[in-house]
């Protein structure tokens, strides 16, 4: 019985591994995206206000 939960561990270490990677890369591209954003949207603003236009309405 110790032979099969050694390789049922085995088998599925590869699969847990890939999966951790996965989600850790889909956290980082979301993560950078949402501070891309508020960093332009920061800087849309300082802009805006140098041009005297008035705030942007987010819809």
């Amino acid at each position: 019985m110790d032979n099969w939960w050694m390789n049922a561990l085995w088998s599925l270490t590869p699969t847990v591994l890939i999966g951790l990677f996965f989600w850790m890369v889909i956290r980082l591209i979301l993560r950078a995206d949402r501070t891309e954003r508020r960093i332009f949207r920061e800087i849309e603003a300082e802009e805006r206000a140098k041009a005297g236009l008035p705030a942007r309405e987010d819809t």
